[in-house]
């Protein structure tokens, strides 16, 4: 797929890996539909430097968990979306022993439920159309798990496998394909220790930075046999 002049919609697109994907769309030339739910301020931002590359730039707010939300922001989209980048997410430590009805709601709505009824909502509008790509960020830990996580790794285990699912349900017009990262851009609350010893346990070394995922979606959607796939971008810490 050529990207120039294409119409994305990244969720969770304000911040962090989702900002540095809309970045890097944007200097290939689409257009962007900017998801947040809380971080307005940051959206906006995030805008300003998309339209500063000479492309158009939309906030769109929304709780994917919610998805009477999913469809009243898919109602203001009035234009085709040809790309869908599934981003958002929510993580947090959950020790298996005190995980709550709540923890398991708040990770699976938002990293599974979310995903998958915008997919259903944007893909039947491409398959309607000339067809389009979705890209759902997963994680490796949802093929090989973290301690104290079991709700996030379900959740984007259960990612993993839906992206297969709707690669198949949405076929020929509409490919599916996932990204799962590894280490890359740790939580805030992380010490240098916790970071250092994470990067000695992959393959290469170091941490993965945000662009590591971007330049792997990029690849993804200008590949127009890639269906189904999960593209492990981890430095090599699942094979060690």
């Amino acid at each position: 797929m050529e990207l120039l002049k294409k119409r994305v919609l990244i969720t969770g697109g304000a911040k962090r890996v989702g900002r540095v994907i809309a970045l890097a769309l944007a200097k290939k030339g689409a257009s962007i539909l900017l998801h947040c739910h809380n971080s307005l301020t940051e959206a906006e931002i995030t805008a300003s430097e998309i339209k500063a590359l000479g492309v158009s730039c939309e906030i769109l707010q929304a709780d994917l968990s919610r998805v009477d939300q999913i469809h009243a922001m898919t109602k203001k989209i009035s234009t085709p979306v040809d790309i869908l980048i599934n981003s958002a997410s929510a993580f947090y430590k959950t020790p298996i022993r005190e995980v709550t009805e709540k923890n398991w709601d708040e990770l699976l709505d938002a990293n599974l439920k979310g995903p998958f009824f915008l997919s259903q909502e944007l893909a039947s509008r491409m398959a309607n159309g000339t067809g389009g790509k979705i890209i759902n960020i997963a994680d490796w830990s949802g093929i090989r798990p973290y301690k104290d996580y079991a709700p996030y790794c379900a959740s984007k285990g259960g990612l993993i496998t839906l992206t297969k699912a709707l690669a198949r349900d949405f076929a020929p017009k509409v490919s599916v394909n996932a990204v799962a990262p590894g280490p890359v851009m740790m939580p805030e609350n992380f010490s240098q220790d916790e970071v250092k010893a994470i990067a000695n346990l992959t393959a290469v070394g170091r941490i993965g930075t945000p662009e590591d995922i971007a330049n792997a979606v990029i690849f993804l959607l200008e590949n127009d046999f890639i269906n189904g796939t999960v593209l492990t971008v981890d430095g090599g810490r699942s094979i060690v």
